[in-house]
């Protein structure tokens, strides 16, 4: 018997097929539905209002964990 767990979507490894599709899809599904501006504007207000320091802190908490840029970005 084979003990490894069944799942819904079998692994695909690096470059998830699957996963890259639902993304499209739902970014374009977004794009469409008129909201980017209004999105925008609530973003800005964010990092510009009272909760940029939360935002900031969060921010420097991701960085803690990160393996840092990749060089690649500036070729």
């Amino acid at each position: 018997m084979d003990s490894k767990p069944k799942t819904a979507q079998p692994n695909e490894g690096e470059g998830n097929r699957t996963a890259a599709r639902e993304y499209n899809k739902d970014t374009r599904k977004f794009t469409e539905s008129g909201q980017v501006e209004a999105k925008a504007r609530e973003a800005q207000r964010a990092v510009d209002g009272p909760e940029a320091q939360e935002l900031k802190r969060a921010e420097a908490e991701g960085r803690r964990h990160s393996h840092g840029e990749d060089p690649a970005l500036k070729k």
